[in-house]
């Protein structure tokens, strides 16, 4: 068993992070493998693309409700009974979504398959605050986004290359398989972190007061927000990629997975950069510089987006500069969230999670009802995003 002050983080990618890093990875394959498939699914189903983009939101909008429960539960039991449950939820939600012949089903399945996936979303992040501090729990957040990062661009890659020989829904067979692994590797290999001296009673009594604790804690709030608004920008940027890049560029769906892939890339980088700038900075002060760097570049984007400049090239450069800063922006903010919240960790990441799937979600949504075929919808919600996300932060350093 480790608490944070008795386990450090140095060089390297101990056993137990890349298996959390794995879990995590359930993610983005849920997300962004199924983008290169969105044309092709609205045909399949006599549908239109924004009713298919909304199965992404609805997926975010799941995400944002189930872990607030996993939360106390996490809590009161373990991080293990919990993870395995939810595992096997996303598998046979999986499966469901790749039965599905209507937009319908496929969207109920897709809220189903998020009250599973929420999992591997609270969990690890407890774990990781189970075993560091506040510094390093920064830098292994920033090392699980390098090696869970590579999914986000694998992802739709693998995802389009499987729409030249097979249909949409082995997509969701692939998710399905994935998860079979993931949960017997879990099973197999991954420890309780969690002390029986902290676990939580499950009573909504204590439950309510958690949460009423959390909400009231203005720095806790303040950087989930933070965080909350920037990851809106990226799930805004996940649900309208396909459209702008396929529909309004042209681009093919074998192609897109490399574009997409690129801007990922970037996220990874910096968020290496920033494991690094850790040794000289606090997490605070690299959090506010990142959130400045994107409110600049989504400033530019809406505004040459507005003069009709925004060609291709130039959204790929602006999209690169602002997945980069967000790479940045989302293990600060998530570190310095969770800081001084040591006995209802579950809780803190199940509500920090909740915020961030909701304001995706809300950002989803609005991609969907705003169907213009350009860059104009997409700079206007990033740019949205990107200037919240540095009020929350500039204000919690007050």
């Amino acid at each position: 068993m480790s608490n944070p002050s008795s386990e450090h983080f140095g060089r390297g990618f101990p056993a137990w992070l890349v298996l959390l890093a794995f879990l995590t990875a359930i993610g983005p394959i849920a997300i962004d493998m199924y983008l290169p498939a969105f044309p092709a699914m609205a045909d399949d189903m006599r549908t239109s693309p924004g009713y298919i983009e909304r199965t992404l939101a609805g997926y975010l909008l799941g995400l944002a409700v189930a872990q607030l429960f996993y939360g106390p539960l996490s809590d009161r039991f373990g991080r293990r009974v919990p993870l395995f449950t939810g595992l096997f939820i996303f598998l046979l939600a999986s499966v469901g979504c790749a039965l599905s012949n209507d937009i319908e089903h496929l969207f109920a399945w897709r809220i189903a398959q998020a009250f599973g996936g929420a999992a591997t979303m609270v969990i690890p992040r407890a774990v990781i605050r189970d075993r560091l501090d506040t510094n390093d729990a920064a830098k292994a957040l920033s090392m699980l986004m390098l090696i869970m990062g590579v999914t986000p661009i694998l992802a739709p890659i693998i995802g389009g290359q499987f729409l030249l020989f097979l249909s949409w829904h082995s997509i969701f067979y692939f998710m399905a398989l994935y998860a079979a692994v993931m949960l017997y590797l879990s099973w197999r290999h991954m420890d309780e972190t969690l002390a029986p001296h902290r676990k939580q009673a499950l009573r909504p009594k204590i439950i309510f007061k958690n949460y009423a604790l959390l909400f009231s804690h203005r720095g806790f709030m303040l950087y989930a927000l933070a965080g909350a608004f920037g990851s809106a920008g990226m799930f805004a940027y996940i649900s309208g990629s396909p459209r702008v890049f396929i529909q309004a560029f042209g681009i093919s769906p074998s192609i897109f997975g490399f574009i997409f892939g690129l801007n990922a890339a970037s996220f990874i980088l910096m968020a290496q950069v920033n494991a690094r700038l850790l040794n000289r900075f606090r997490p605070d002060q690299l959090l506010i510089a990142a959130q400045i760097v994107q409110s600049i570049v989504a400033i530019g984007a809406l505004l040459l987006s507005l003069l009709g400049w925004l060609n291709l090239p130039l959204t790929m450069v602006a999209l690169v500069l602002y997945m980069g800063a967000l790479g940045m922006i989302n293990p600060n903010s998530a570190a310095l969230a969770l800081n001084r919240h040591a006995r209802r960790l579950g809780s803190a990441s199940a509500l920090m999670g909740t915020l961030q799937m909701l304001g995706g979600a809300l950002a989803g949504f609005a991609m969907s009802i705003w169907s213009a075929q350009s860059t104009l919808p997409l700079t206007t919600i990033l740019l949205f995003c990107a200037v919240l996300s540095w009020a929350c932060g500039r204000f919690a350093n007050t």
